[in-house]
């Protein structure tokens, strides 16, 4: 088993927040990176498990790529906006964001473990429309009062850096509405902090009578290790359905090779592939972008290699769409 020597809440706090010192502990000059350039508006956030994963010394390593910022992202590049897939437009008066039908999506709270330099939501306005306690009843009556929601997504940020009591209020809030079948979690937390992943929060978890689904977002096979082996059993051992959501990156992850690895790995991690997501559009991430074409080509590529089962479904998100859109 496991021997956790600090609680989660201590490593996250003793991450790293600093490019200099990231490139020290991976042995990087700072004259090699001068291409780096510190991030105000975004600043860099990582955990230091999750670098210990990358390779000293390499700054292609797909690991640290999708974590420091470079002056790429200061590009002003037609097409890429501050809010790529509609959220704004679609966020009701209760701080729900009401897109498709059946579903609606919670924005919990405004923090990460990780800053993914790839991330939609790099501009979003937290202080404004996260889940704060005021808005906390407001929009459970929300979705009290829709009897065609079915499903309540809850993401940020990260739901799962709320506190156990918090997040187990929240869902319970929700159980209770009748109508709602399922609640489902996107995380990035069981990959980059699987620390978090507790036995004590899966043990509450499992008394959670509605269908809980927990989207994870792992983009490259470097990402999975033994640590988050165990943090995706204890999920499955709670009865939670494990899908991978990963964003298809340039220079990352955008080979068959690569992505064959990763949804091998994962399905050994008892995590079943769900989307492989065009970059959504947000201002800064256009270095990250793989074409149209070239997705299609790779796509072809995993379909002759991977059992059917084995392969996500590669989609775009569109403003003002009724669905995600899947790339034929």
């Amino acid at each position: 088993m496991l021997q956790i020597t600090q609680s989660w809440q201590q490593e996250l706090a003793e991450g790293f927040n600093n490019i200099a010192e990231i490139c020290e502990y991976l042995n990087i000059t700072l004259e090699t990176a001068k291409f780096i350039e510190h991030s105000p508006v975004f600043p860099v956030r990582v955990p230091r498990e999750f670098v210990d994963r990358m390779r000293k010394g390499d700054l292609n390593d797909p690991l640290l790529k999708q974590i420091l910022p470079t002056k790429k992202e200061s590009l002003n590049t037609p097409g890429f906006t501050s809010d790529p897939v509609g959220d704004l437009a679609s966020m009701t008066e209760s701080s729900v964001i009401h897109k498709y039908f059946g579903r609606v999506l919670l924005i919990t709270t405004g923090s990460c473990a990780i800053n993914c330099r790839y991330c939609f939501r790099r501009n979003f306005p937290y202080n404004d429309y996260q889940l704060t306690t005021t808005k906390h009843q407001k929009a459970i009556d929300y979705i009290a009062s829709h009897q065609d929601i079915s499903e309540v997504i809850l993401s940020g940020g990260d739901p799962l850096l709320l506190s156990d009591q918090k997040l187990l209020d929240l869902i319970k809030k929700i159980e209770s509405i009748p109508h709602i079948k399922r609640i489902r979690i996107h995380s990035r937390i069981p990959i980059v902090l699987p620390h978090r992943i507790t036995d004590e929060l899966c043990a509450k978890l499992a008394n959670i009578e509605k269908d809980l689904i927990l989207v994870v977002h792992s983009n490259h096979v470097n990402e999975l290790n033994s640590k988050v082996k165990i943090a995706c059993r204890r999920l499955k051992s709670a009865h939670i359905t494990l899908l991978n959501q990963a964003v298809l990156l340039k220079g990352i992850n955008d080979t068959a090779e690569q992505l064959c690895a990763l949804h091998e790995k994962l399905f050994t991690f008892q995590v079943m592939p769900y989307y492989l997501h065009l970059l959504d559009k947000a201002t800064g991430t256009a270095h990250f972008e793989v074409s149209h074409h070239d997705s299609i080509e790779l796509m072809n590529q995993i379909k002759a290699i991977l059992p059917g089962y084995l392969v996500p479904k590669l989609v775009a998100e569109q403003a003002g769409a009724t669905n995600k859109i899947v790339i034929a």
